[in-house]
């Protein structure tokens, strides 16, 4: 597949047209950042875990009837997906309490969340990607409607209960994570990435971190954290 012009540059990923209608080519790049851009670093081979990380990951919820832009590896590192029209909001799903929640709330860390809890920002790095509740995003913004936003978070819970699962096959509780979402035709899909870059994760005998909360905080060294993520993600942990 030929690689076009450049679509779109994130903070790790670049977004390439195709010779294929309706596909793109997602390069996940060594860069790894932190609090806004403010932190930056370009660590050798990260993209390719992430990347790898990722396409397991999509592969596992599409077998579970989640729809996803995924459609295969392209090399190490870069993967070919649909072509969506993104939604500008951040839907983060929440099992234990850490991170802003803890920072920002008067919630002990390590608190269990049962119901899990679905916070949602909107995706704007100028703004800080502030938090919205449903009127502000069906009403004041009208990226969705309320049956529609209702169809996310049925699907965020959805891909929650599959990645709850598959991590506690590898020894590793799921903290929180992050989705995005978009349009592919009349329906919505998962997109973006879903990957240490994106998830909090602990090891689950230890409780130690397992993501970028290592590189945020200078817990040690967060490539070979992200090595070992995707050792045990891409060897085992096959879903019953």
């Amino acid at each position: 597949m030929k690689q076009g012009e450049l679509v779109y540059e994130g903070k790790a990923k670049s977004l390439y047209r195709t010779d294929t209608p309706g596909q793109l080519y997602v390069q996940f790049r060594d860069d790894i950042t932190a609090f806004d851009g403010g932190k930056k670093d370009i660590l050798s081979r990260k993209g390719s875990l992430n990347a790898r990380v990722s396409a397991k990951i999509f592969s596992i919820l599409e077998e579970h009837g989640i729809p996803t832009h995924f459609v295969r590896m392209c090399g190490d590192s870069a993967m070919i997906v649909r072509d969506l029209r993104m939604i500008p909001l951040e839907v983060i799903v929440r099992n234990i309490a850490a991170g802003s929640l803890v920072r920002n709330y008067p919630v002990t860390e390590g608190t269990a969340l049962d119901p899990p809890v679905i916070v949602i920002d909107y995706k704007d790095d100028a703004r800080h990607d502030p938090m919205l509740n449903d009127d502000i995003i069906v009403i004041a913004l009208r990226l969705l409607t309320r049956d529609e936003l209702a169809g996310v978070k049925i699907l965020a819970h959805r891909v929650n209960a599959v990645l709850i699962r598959f991590f506690d096959d590898l020894g590793i509780t799921l903290v929180d994570f992050k989705l995005e979402f978009g349009w592919d035709g009349e329906r919505i899909v998962v997109g973006d990435e879903i990957s240490m870059d994106s998830m909090r994760l602990w090891d689950t005998a230890t409780g130690k971190s397992l993501d970028k909360d290592v590189y945020r905080f200078e817990k040690g060294d967060v490539l070979a954290v992200y090595r070992e993520v995707a050792g045990r993600a891409l060897s085992g942990g096959e879903q019953k």
